[in-house]
């Protein structure tokens, strides 16, 4: 089984929120908010049976790279309500051949999904605040992006909040499974950019 990167850093809490790494037991939780039409219209994939859901998110690699994002209890005395995940793919960057070795695993992909039931609260925000300052801080990244289409605002509102750049627009780049052509939006940051960003 694939091991999660820098798993010494997990989980991370921050002020109402504690992010840490999907287990096979939160696949199920997940399935709840990921299945929704609403949500899943964003999704690269959306696997219409919880069975298909649970093989997809079973592949090892694939359940390394997962977060699940929990609601900590105002009284500590529950136990933590999942509310979210998120996703860290942790890669390389481009490097010219003769030094491509220094860019490897220096970046990394976000992706996020909160259920529906909890928008609105800055809890998107707040995770993915949380996120950022870990792949910057412990896990030594210089660089995080993340893409989404752009009709999802509510996505790249986030990530501009959060002060990444929109580095690219595209015209109808992606098909949709509605069997349109639809726009989409790539953004970043760098570690240093963020360190004057979250100050």
């Amino acid at each position: 089984m694939t091991a999660t990167p820098h798993a010494d850093v997990w989980p991370v809490r921050t002020e109402r929120l504690q992010i840490r790494p999907m287990t096979a037991p939160d696949i199920d939780a997940m399935w709840t908010w990921r299945h929704l039409p609403d949500v899943n219209r964003w999704l690269g994939l959306a696997p219409d049976t919880i069975e298909a859901f649970r093989e997809r998110y079973l592949d090892p690699e694939r359940l390394a790279s997962m977060y699940i994002v929990e609601l900590l209890p105002a009284d500590g005395t529950a136990a933590a309500t999942p509310i979210g995940d998120v996703m860290i793919r942790i890669g390389d960057g481009w490097g010219q051949l003769e030094v491509a070795d220094q860019a490897k695993g220096v970046e990394a992909e976000l992706g996020w999904v909160l259920d529906p039931g909890y928008t609105g609260r800055g809890y998107a925000t707040e995770a993915i605040r949380g996120v950022i300052d870990v792949c910057f801080g412990p896990l030594g990244l210089r660089r995080v992006h993340a893409g989404c289409f752009a009709d999802n605002e509510p996505s790249w509102r986030l990530m501009e909040r959060l002060g990444m750049r929109r580095e690219e627009f595209s015209r109808k780049t992606a098909l949709h499974r509605s069997g349109e052509w639809l726009d989409g939006m790539n953004y970043g940051i760098l570690a240093e950019e963020w360190a004057v960003t979250d100050s």
